[in-house]
C-alpha cells in the first residue's frame, strides 16, 4: 500500500512518507551501532519510531532492508564515485589522489556512525548484502590501486607495490571513522584537506628516493607516515 496520492494533498502525503521513512533508516541505524544488527529487534526499531510493529511493515519490510540501504548509501555510492575520479585523466595522478583522499575522509567524517557500523556488523551482514559490501570495497581499492600505478609509470610517485599503497591510503581514511567528531575534532575541510596531502607526501617521488620499493620498504613508509599523523592529531587535540 503506498501513501503516494495525485491529486490535492498528495504531494504533502508522499513528502510525508518519505520524512517517516528517512526517520525509519537513521534510528535504525544508531540502533545497530549501538546495539549491534542482530541484537535489535524489527520491535525495537517500531518502538524507537514510534509506530506499532503492524505500521512499520507499512514502509520496511524488514531489518535487512534496511541494512541494505545503509550498504547503499555507504558502498555503493563511495565506489561510484572514487571510480569516476579515478577515471578523470585530464587530472594528474596526483590531483585525482588528492581528490580521492578528500572525497572519502569527508564521508567518513560526516557519517562516521554508518562507517563504524558496517565495519562491526560485517561478520552479521546477510549473504546478499555482505556480497556488495565485499564487493564495492574491492572496487574502492582497485581504483585507487589504480591512480597508484598510474602516478608511478608517470613519476609522479614513487616506486611501490600499488596495492600495499592503496591500502595504506585507505588504512589512514578508514581511521576517520573512528577518532574524528564533528564539532569536536576540527572542521572536516581542514581535516580532508590535510590528510589529502598527507597521503600523496607518502607517495610523492622526491630526489634522492629509492628507485626501486620492496612490501617492507613501503611498510616502513607508512609508519613513518602514521608516525607524522599522530604527531599531527597530538598538536591538534
Amino acid at each position: 500500500m503506498s501513501e503516494t496520492h495525485s491529486g490535492p494533498g498528495g504531494g504533502k502525503r508522499g513528502v510525508r512518507r518519505g520524512l517517516v521513512e528517512q526517520e525509519i533508516f537513521e534510528q535504525a541505524t544508531r540502533l545497530f551501532a549501538q546495539r549491534g544488527f542482530s541484537g535489535t529487534s524489527f520491535q525495537d526499531i517500531a518502538d524507537a519510531v514510534g509506530l506499532t510493529r503492524p505500521a512499520l511493515y507499512h514502509y520496511v519490510s524488514s531489518k535487512d532492508e534496511l541494512l541494505a540501504k545503509l550498504v547503499t548509501e555507504v558502498t555503493v555510492a563511495a565506489a561510484t564515485e572514487v571510480a569516476d575520479i579515478a577515471r578523470q585523466e585530464e587530472l594528474s595522478a596526483t590531483e585525482r589522489m588528492r581528490d580521492i583522499v578528500r572525497h572519502l575522509v569527508h564521508q567518513q567524517g560526516e557519517h562516521g556512525e554508518r562507517f563504524r557500523l558496517l565495519l562491526r556488523s560485517e561478520a552479521d551482514l546477510p549473504e546478499s548484502v555482505a556480497d556488495s559490501y565485499t564487493a564495492n570495497r574491492r572496487a574502492v581499492l582497485r581504483s585507487i590501486t589504480r591512480v597508484v600505478e598510474e602516478g608511478v609509470a608517470l613519476g609522479e610517485f614513487r616506486p611501490v607495490t600499488p596495492t600495499i599503497a592503496a591500502l595504506g591510503v585507505l588504512g589512514v581514511v578508514n581511521w576517520v571513522a573512528w577518532w574524528y567528531r564533528p564539532g569536536t575534532g576540527g572542521d572536516v575541510d581542514a581535516v580532508s584537506a590535510e590528510l589529502a596531502e598527507f597521503a600523496i607526501h607518502g607517495l610523492a617521488a622526491e630526489p634522492g628516493r629509492l628507485t626501486s620499493a620492496t612490501p617492507t620498504d613501503v611498510l616502513r613508509s607508512v609508519r613513518r607516515e602514521i608516525d607524522r599523523l599522530e604527531e599531527l592529531l597530538r598538536r591538534s587535540g
